[in-house]
Order: C-alpha cells, then structure tokens, then sequence
C-alpha cells in the first residue's frame, strides 16, 4: 500500500507535466496524430500549449481547446464520420489514435461497432500503472485481501482479462474466474481462445496463482451464491466482481435459496447502478460499489464510500482528466454536457485530447469525507448515463449498430419503414435492465419471436463484439417485444435509441 500511496502522490504533482510530455511525444512529434491539424487551424503550437498550462492550468486550457474546436466525437473518434472543422474535412482511422509508443501489449475489442469491430492495444504497464488507484479503492472499501471471484466474459470481452492481470500484479489474484460466455455462445475464434488460454498459462508459468474461466451460464447464479456461502464461513468476506445485473441476479437468487450474503462486497460495473439495482443487491445483505472503466482509457474511478447519489464515482485525475462541454443529441430535443476525456500517462493505449467517450452526466468536485478523498480523488463523476449506447447485463452496444437493424434490418424482413422500429431502455420491477423493441401495431408481425431472433443474428454478423452482446443478451432474455407506436420528439424526428423508463410495470 505504502508504494502504491507514493505513486498516486507522485503523479499528482507531476500531473501537468505528464501531460505536456505525452502531448509532446504522442502528437506534436507524431506526424500521423490526428489532433495535429485541429491543432494548427487553433493556432496552437507545442510552447503555446505549455504557457497556457503554466498559466491558466490544465483543464482551463482544455476548455479553451474545445472552445477552439480541440475535440472529437465519440463517432468521428471511432472513424464513423468524417471530421468537419472551419469548412475543412479530416478522415481518420481509429488505430491513428494509438499510443506509438507503447511495447507491450495484446489486442482487446470495444464495445459495439459499425461493420467490424473495433481492436485496442491493451498495454501491459498501463494495466500495471493502475493497479495503485485499485489498490486504494479496495483499501478504501476493506477489501483489498479479501477471496475473491470474478463473473466476466473471455476475449474479445477485454475485462476479464484486464482484472485478472491488474489482480495479479499486487500480488492478489481471484481464486475462482467464471465467465457467462463461451466459445460455443460465439462465432468460434481460435485466436482469442488460444489469447485467453495463453495469458493464464504465461501468468500462472511466472508464479501468479491465476485461475482458468469456467463456463458459469447466467441461470446458474446460486454456484457464486454457494461459492460466497462458502468463503464467508471460512473468511468472513469476500468479494465478487461482476457486471450490475451479474451481480442482482447473484442477490435473487440468495435471496430465493435463504443465504445471508452479509460479508459480501459486490464491486460492480458495465451499466449504471440504480437505486432499484442497489435496493436488489443490499436486501441480500451484499454492499456493492460501482466502478466506471472504459477500453480505450482502463479503471477511470471508483466508487465513493459517502455517496450522493447510487452512481457516485471518485475520478482518478491522476490518470485522465476531464471537462464538459454543451451539445445537442442528435435526433432529440435533449442538450447534454458529455464528458471530454484526455490521457495523462505514457502508457495509455489511446491518446486522448478532449475525446468523447458518449457519457455524460454531472462533474462535482467537492469534499465527501471517504478514503478516495484522503488520497487526493476530490473530483466525483455523478448520474453517469450514455446517450448513444445500450448497456444490459454488463456489456455494452454502440447504438449506430443498432440502429442498422431497426432503419434496415427489420423492415426489410417484416415489413413496414424505419419510423416503425425503436429500442428503449427499460429497467423492470425487480431492477433488471431490458431493451424493450417497440413495433408499430400497424406493422403485421405473426412471431415476435422471429423478430427478436433476426435482431439477434444480425448483432451476430455485424461484428466481434456485437457477437459478444448477443450471446449474453439471448440468455438473459434482455430483448422484448412491445407493441406500441413509436415514440417522436417535437420536431419529427425519432430518439431510437434515447428513450429510457426506469422502473417499468411491464
């Protein structure tokens, strides 16, 4: 603890320097770094960049690049759309964002994509260089040497991977790794079978007691029930770590078979953690914490131990930082303030500057009296929300690959336009998160099933990752039909993929 403590202090006080030496090694001297020419056209050079951060600080001279058009969508940074800035078009690739330097590392996919999916360069010290923020955190929580097991999914899914490497680095890697997928759910890939099996085998070769991944289906919950029984006899506590609605349905079905998980730390992520999800959790007796990591950046905070809200997260701006900036969702009568990420560490497998990662939600930096404060984390990320993705049972779908199937998919094979198709979030009455396919009446559909079958399998085909979303979703029964007519905004257009009810009685 006394290391990782130092090496949090350390960055702190070197915060804006990490960051001028990134920018200057990354981009001003990489001649194929797409933030070069938004740059130019501010009139931004190396030395002017450094003055404004010796002057103004970093996150006002952030917000001064993304007044100067300084930014990237979470769209254009993904290579979806073409960049438009004073009259001028840029087209890029996601791999051009790549860190140039990094040595070591293997190959992860995002979430959800348009046609293929897309590969990030997981660096193996940038997985090391956050194993501080996790350590503080489990300290924070009284869990740091607990027993502990996971329920995540294989590769291309990069999260059970990624915790079982950060584990393994401070020396405490989980006794049991269960995975909700297999490569029979999949389209078989021998690479990423042979990736998964290889990286427990190099670990547990080097002296890490790492486990394999068992194949834990999500009916089968009661086995981490029984497991968590178990270690509370013999320890007292333990912890799970599992995607939000992996871990209610971990607390159901406690519940149903009469076990006190009192002693249980739920450390949670993948979709936002809501007062009905936290109710679920903590009438078994469970505390759960929710965590906000995405691929291209790793662990960006943790939860607070004094929360003002269920989604209350201690940003680590020892490793990003972060600003806000006013947008319109495209399609909605709705103006949001998404989060603008920027990298500050050498590792990161991504450079950011002022990227979106399509999350927004509320910036507070205020004293809240938990550990995480104690360490420096003083800035909270609050009510964290996308609005351009779908997020269900831990994994997560861009949502201009869903849109594809409901504006062409559907319609060609059962009838009707793309106004005739929407997707909503719904959270239902015991806290599970659905996706609710709302169909015209006017459309004649003879089986609904088949129609969430063809959604299904065109997730399947359209990329790695959506093949990922379709297997667990499939087993969850997270896609229901609903015969409605479609929701519309006051200006005709259709929010597809924006509309969201919580605590539905359907």
């Amino acid at each position: 603890m006394k290391d990782a403590v130092e090496i949090i202090q350390r960055r702190f006080q070197q915060r804006e320097e990490n960051f001028l030496c990134l920018v200057e090694k990354a981009i001003f001297r990489n001649p194929r770094s797409p933030y070069l020419p938004l740059l130019k056209m501010a009139g931004c050079e190396f030395g002017d960049l450094r003055q404004m951060v010796q002057t103004r600080g970093l996150e006002k001279t952030l917000d001064e690049l993304r007044k100067n058009d300084v930014y990237f969508t979470f769209e254009e940074f993904k290579g979806r759309k073409k960049i438009h800035r004073g009259g001028k078009t840029f087209g890029f690739q996601p791999q051009d964002f790549d860190n140039p330097h990094l040595s070591r590392f293997y190959m992860a996919a995002t979430g959800g994509s348009t046609g293929v999916g897309k590969r990030v360069p997981m660096d193996l010290d940038h997985l090391a260089a956050q194993t501080p923020n996790i350590m503080v955190a489990y300290h924070t929580y009284g869990i740091l040497e607990i027993p502990t097991a996971l329920w995540m999914g294989i590769l291309p899914a990069p999260a059970g991977v990624n915790h079982i490497l950060r584990h393994a680095h401070f020396g405490h890697s989980p006794e049991r790794w269960f995975t909700p997928v297999s490569t029979g759910d999949m389209r078989f890939s021998p690479k990423n079978w042979l990736a998964t099996k290889g990286i427990v085998g190099l670990g547990r070769l080097y002296g890490k007691a790492i486990p394999y991944p068992e194949k834990l289906p999500l009916d089968r919950s009661s086995t981490l029930v029984r497991w968590a029984a178990e270690k509370l006899r013999s320890n007292g506590r333990c912890q799970i770590r599992a995607g939000v609605s992996m871990s209610l349905r971990i607390s159901v079905a406690a519940r149903r078979m009469g076990v006190d998980l009192t002693g249980v730390t739920f450390i949670t992520g993948g979709e936002p953690l809501t007062r009905a999800k936290i109710q679920g959790i903590r009438e078994s007796g469970a505390s759960v914490f929710p965590s906000y990591f995405f691929t291209e950046t790793g662990v960006a905070g943790m939860g607070c131990a004094e929360p003002a809200d269920e989604n209350d997260i201690h940003f680590f701006d020892d490793l990003n930082a972060v600003i806000q900036f006013p947008r319109q969702v495209h399609g909605a009568d709705v103006v949001i303030y998404p989060f603008y990420f920027t990298s500050l560490l050498p590792t990161a497998p991504k450079i950011l500057l002022n990227v979106e990662i399509d999350d927004y939600g509320v910036i507070d930096r205020r004293s809240c009296g938990c550990g995480l404060e104690k360490y420096g984390y003083k800035t909270h990320l609050c009510g964290i929300r996308s609005f351009g993705k779908l997020t269900s049972e831990g994994v997560t779908l861009v949502g201009s690959e869903m849109l594809k199937i409901l504006e062409e998919v559907l319609p060609a094979r059962f009838g009707g336009s793309p106004l005739d198709f929407q997707l909503r979030e719904v959270e239902d009455q015991s806290g599970f998160t659905r996706l609710h396919l709302i169909i015209d009446p006017e459309v004649c559909i003879r089986d609904e099933d088949a129609v969430v079958q063809t959604l299904l399998g065109a997730l399947q085909r359209s990329s790695v990752s959506a093949d990922y979303s379709k297997a667990i979703w499939e087993q969850a029964k997270t896609v229901q039909v609903i015969r409605e007519k479609p929701a519309w905004t006051e200006r005709g257009k259709m929010p597809s993929l924006l509309s969201r009810r919580r605590n539905s009685s359907r």
